[in-house]
């Protein structure tokens, strides 16, 4: 992230800050990992990020768009903030909270209810596909889902969010709140976020079927490689992982139409860190025979530790909701002031 990139309005510059949850509605999988987990531990351990302030979260709130069993809720919060440590989050040098635990989200979602309108809601892909044909019993709370969103970033003026391509829309639509606040008052207040969207597996496929995304939904456990699984788990799957009968191509032209293909050897280029050409030059040639042994030894020795890691932390449940405690006190450290001059702007006595 250079000085270039950093968050910019027409006439202020603003200091580069990193901002990204993941909704703790459980069933962590390798898409989740590689997505995001892996990608925000990346940015915490950049050189060129030292003295950059990234928060990452558990988006509860968002969670409960939809229905969350309360017992369910709270174990997979934790289950998360496990995840996001065991992968190497160290709340040292990251800020990890739990999202309900600042108030701030919420108050400054409602400032922005008012500022974004019904038809850049209507148009968020992920409303239609998750209302469906059923929007009319939909929760206000699913609709209303971007705007908290845009207020979760906005509330630190975050200027960087590594996200997932399906995400991208939102970070959008941030952007689009930002600028209407800024002109409505005119004020250079908030940022206009840039979304990261980099890496070989931003977007892990289905184990099953290369054209769907890794989801802990598919009723297939066969299909995803989940964050809990131990060896023998991750092994099977790899080995029962669906492919093609042709060898694995030399160059990346080579994986066009290949869904199954494709996805395998990006999995392969993220857990080792190689771009996806870097892989083929080494296995260009190999069947799947010789592949996913290779492939298979390599997740075990990425993922085992850190399901080891999460399965002792969720045996601690009370270290766990210290550090969240901790890191909270320290996002509204930096949220209340945000929020106090947004409350200042739009006119609020205080």
């Amino acid at each position: 992230m250079t000085e270039a990139t950093q968050g910019q309005t027409e006439g202020k510059t603003f200091q580069p800050r990193v901002f990204s949850g993941i909704q703790p509605s459980g069933g962590l999988t390798l898409g989740n990992y590689l997505g995001a987990i892996r990608r925000f531990v990346d940015m915490q351990n950049a050189e060129d990020l030292t003295g950059v302030e990234k928060i990452y979260c558990m988006v509860d709130q968002h969670a409960i768009t939809v229905w969350q069993n309360p017992e369910d809720l709270r174990r997979n919060t934790r289950e998360l903030a496990a995840g996001y440590i065991a992968a190497g989050l160290d709340p040292s040098k990251s800020i990890l909270f739990n999202q309900s635990q600042v108030a701030e989200h919420a108050q400054l979602a409602w400032i922005f209810n008012c500022v974004a309108r019904m038809g850049w809601m209507q148009r968020m892909t992920q409303w239609k596909d998750k209302a469906g044909k059923n929007q009319q019993n939909a929760s206000l709370g699913l609709f209303a889902y971007p705007s908290l969103m845009a207020a979760d970033i906005l509330v630190y003026h975050a200027t960087h969010v590594p996200v997932g391509e399906d995400q991208k829309q939102h970070i959008e639509l941030t952007r689009d709140i930002a600028i209407k606040f800024n002109n409505d008052f005119g004020v250079d207040f908030f940022p206009i976020t840039e979304p990261v969207i980099e890496g070989a597996a931003t977007r892990v496929m289905s184990l099953r079927d290369g054209s769907k995304k890794m989801s802990k939904s598919d009723p297939s456990d066969m299909a995803r490689i989940n964050m809990t699984d131990d060896a023998d788990a991750i092994a099977q799957k790899i080995r029962k992982a669906r492919t093609d009968p042709d060898a694995l191509p030399s160059e990346v032209e080579g994986l066009e139409g290949r869904a199954e293909a494709r996805n395998l050897v990006n999995i392969y280029a993220a857990l080792n860190d190689q771009t996806v050409a870097e892989v083929l030059r080494d296995v260009g040639g190999k069947q799947f025979s010789d592949f996913k042994p290779m492939l298979s030894d390599l997740a075990v020795a990425k993922l085992s530790p850190i399901s080891t890691e999460m399965a002792r932390l969720m045996e601690t449940p009370d270290e766990i909701d210290a550090i969240l405690r901790k890191g909270a006190d320290r996002a509204r450290a930096m949220a209340a002031p945000i929020l106090q001059q947004a409350y200042d702007i739009v006119g609020m006595i205080r």
